[in-house]
């Protein structure tokens, strides 16, 4: 991910590359198509086959994004102060966040702001001319820009008040909206003087605070949702209605690529009560009613024949599928690899060495499993314009995908963008995992606003998915249990690849050897290849991405490099970090904050524990982590887990520790539980009672501390994430003696 929001991968040129997915979720590989990537409205207009170009070319060159003021801050008369901000909130914190850094710079407090996401548009194309809330990059890309903005607009104040009240501008400070002249006594709020402030032009130099007088950012400050959530009076997507609207269910065709052929009841289905119609979508069937309800139980007792499977696109892999057959495959591929990371010379490291480790690591599909259920409502409106309520990570994407499906122009698309119920990737891919082109199908073939609503099963059905993956792992130890040569290869696919492989033309998919290459670790020859063998299942981001299983695969390699060489995990990490003191003091305070470092077994409360350690340098950030487990009743128990967390500087400390918290609880269900199994090419989990998630009893306690290196700032909402799964799996070697290869371990038999 952070190689999709790089400077150089955002060009125009290269994002014209970009693959179009189709409302059924495969992919057209196309050069001259679209997966709707877009960013400004010139690179929107450049990249969409058939949208208007010129006009929206000219808006877009002639706005720099982050730059025009009015854009972003309404200040009202009562100087209230309404923030539109160019990300989504989805729980992570970002709306606080936000008004954090612009009220330090603008001179109002924090609480004071009201935060909503702002409509699709050039102004908020802020990351490298691309708008996306994602890869945990919102705060890292845009705190400058941010920063200069509060300056600007308080600049803008001053001036403003220095010329009513007949004044040197340098005679005037700012206190918590308001502007003062001490002289006088006087004082002016910022709201009597926007509506006159907000129409000068700008000051391209403006001064920004001293980091030493922060009052807000790096503070502790509240969330600003808090409030709304917990009293119920937060919006979702799922909480909006519309005047005269229909509620929509939907049944999806059991195979990927399949459609519907009949539908042996649909007169008596369309006779049902509170039924308005039925439809026959892409790949799917839907109910329009008077309720959810009633549309849910119409759609369900629709008798569809739907086509036969056939290959889904990937000629060499069969319809009828498996997660395991696929495995396998990926095992047994013997196709030449393309150089992901190479130094030294590892065949002449592996030719003396003293002892070969070897050892083969794979983790499987994963659902979002999100607790927000999708969905989307659509509305025609009399004055020719489409309006749309869309859960989306990028705004501006989802109105040009909805122009181009509604036939508009995308100036007549209007999107509102609802806070998330989470995000973890799952919102990038409008095709698959989110129902919005169906509520455009459906409000234009009943003309009245349409909520569609997918069921859990549905959901499950429909998610995009974590690929599975699988690495071959090769290690030369020196006589001192030293490794001095590491090889591996990586098979499989990332999302990357699959969906901006035309940005990213070369053999290598960054997200599916992210956390394999480029390890901190001092081993001076090394090798990795990665063979492409694409999935025949619709892939997509996962929190973390290609980290979320190939710091697991490296990590607990690791720990099998040490015990094969006699040494302590912790220790030959040490020795391998000497010249990196700042991962170096990661593993210090980690080890101080668990009480210093102890593998075991040891006996605690009555029983054996033992503890793992890992590393990870996920989106710009690193991470120490070391976690306690027990084995009960055959079964993991994982009591402890601590974090030395480094994203060299913060915003909000509080934010910061809640988001890693949160990583370490996806981590931990992913490790312990979750696995989405594949059988005849179809998924074999259609609830949460199919798929095991964390539970209240298996959270350990998560302690985290934050270290500040005083690097460029990383990412927050994912780095939290990766060093989990290896500490848990290099505690439970410990503590067993086994070594567990292959995730999630509730699918292996562990004995003390």
């Amino acid at each position: 991910m952070d190689q999709l929001l790089s400077s150089k991968a955002l060009s125009p040129k290269a994002l014209s590359a970009v693959p179009f997915m189709r409302a059924d979720g495969v992919t057209n590989l196309s050069r001259r198509s679209f997966l709707g990537f877009g960013t400004s409205a010139l690179v929107l207009g450049a990249l969409v086959p058939g949208l208007p170009r010129i006009a929206r070319a000219a808006e877009a060159t002639a706005i720099k994004p982050g730059t025009r003021v009015p854009a972003f801050l309404v200040i009202g008369k009562d100087n209230t102060v309404t923030l539109l901000s160019p990300f989504v909130e989805g729980g992570q914190g970002i709306s606080t966040g936000m008004a954090q850094i612009v009220g330090e710079e603008l001179d109002v407090n924090p609480s004071r702001f009201t935060v909503e996401c702002a409509p699709p548009g050039p102004d908020y194309a802020v990351i490298n001319g691309l708008r996306m809330t994602g890869g945990s990059f919102s705060t890292r890309s845009s705190y400058p820009l941010m920063r200069k903005l509060g300056a600007t607009a308080r600049d803008m104040m001053i001036r403003t008040a220095a010329k009513r009240l007949k004044v040197k501008p340098e005679s005037l400070t700012t206190e918590d909206g308001h502007v003062v002249h001490a002289a006088s006594g006087k004082k002016l709020a910022y709201g009597d003087l926007a509506a006159e402030a907000l129409t000068l032009k700008p000051n391209e130099s403006v001064a920004l605070r001293d980091p030493a007088t922060f009052r807000y950012i790096k503070q502790p400050v509240a969330r600003l949702d808090v409030r709304a959530k917990s009293t119920g009076k937060a919006v979702y997507a799922i909480d909006q209605k519309l005047d005269g609207m229909l509620y929509a269910a939907v049944q999806h065709a059991p195979n990927l690529g399949t459609t519907v052929e009949s539908v042996a009841n649909e007169s008596a289905v369309a006779a049902m009560p509170g039924v308005h119609s039925v439809h026959r979508l892409p790949g799917a069937v839907a109910v329009a009613a008077d309720s959810w309800w009633r549309a849910r139980k119409a759609v369900e007792a629709l008798q569809v024949g739907w086509s036969k499977p056939k290959a889904t696109g990937f000629d060499t892999v069969a319809a009828d599928y498996s997660s395991q057959g696929i495995l396998a495959a990926l095992k047994s591929s013997t196709a030449s690899g393309a150089s992901a990371e190479s130094e030294g010379d590892t065949a002449a490291a592996f030719a003396t060495a003293d002892k070969v480790v070897e050892a083969e690591y794979d983790a499987p599909y994963l659902a979002h499993g999100q607790l927000e259920p999708p969905s989307s409502m659509a509305r025609f409106n009399a004055d020719g314009t489409l309006e749309l309520w869309v859960p989306n990570q990028m705004p501006e994407l989802f109105q040009s995908v909805a122009a181009q499906a509604s036939g508009l122009p995308p100036e007549k698309v209007i999107l509102h963008t609802p806070i998330l119920g989470g995000f973890f990737g799952r919102h990038f891919l409008y095709g698959s995992s989110n129902p919005f082109l169906q509520a455009i199908q459906l409000a234009k073939a009943t003309k009245r606003p349409v909520k569609v609503l997918w069921s859990r099963e549905e959901e499950f059905r429909m998610d995009a998915v974590r690929p599975l993956s699988f690495s071959r792992f090769k290690a030369a130890l020196d006589k001192d249990g030293r490794p001095t040569a590491i090889q591996v290869r990586t098979v499989g696919e990332g999302p990357i690849g699959r969906w901006f492989g035309s940005v990213f033309p070369g053999p290598v998919d960054a997200s599916a050897v992210e956390g394999i290459t480029e390890k901190p670790y001092a081993i001076p020859n090394r090798s990795m290849e990665y063979v492409k063998v694409a999935h025949p299942v619709t892939i997509a981001f996962w929190r973390s991405v290609g980290h979320s299983m190939n710091d697991f695969f490296y990590e607990g390699f690791l720990d099998e490099i040490a015990v094969a060489g006699g040494r302590d995990p912790f220790e030959l990490r040490m020795e391998l970090l000497k010249d990196k003191p700042r991962h170096q003091k990661l593993l210090q305070t980690v080890a101080a904050m668990s009480g210093g470092w102890k593998r075991g077994p040891y006996e605690a409360d009555g029983g054996k524990r033992a503890r793992g350690v890992s590393m990870a340098s996920p989106f710009g950030s690193e991470t120490a982590t070391i976690a306690e487990v027990s084995i009960e009743g055959g079964e993991t128990r994982v009591h402890n887990v601590w974090v030395a967390f480094d994203p060299g500087s913060i915003v909000n400390p509080a934010i910061v520790k809640s988001q890693v918290e949160s990583a370490v609880a996806l981590g931990l269900s992913a490790t312990l539980f979750e696995e989405l199994v594949y059988k005849d090419g179809v998924r074999q989990s259609h609830n949460f009672d199919e798929y095991p998630i964390l539970t209240r009893r298996s959270m350990p306690a998560v302690h985290v501390e934050i270290v500040e290196s005083g690097a460029p700032m990383g990412g927050v909402g994912e780095p939290g994430l990766p060093g989990v799964p290896p500490a848990v799996v290099n505690a439970v070697a410990a503590l067993t003696g086994q070594r567990i290869r292959s995730l999630p371990l509730a699918k292996a038999k562990i004995d003390v």
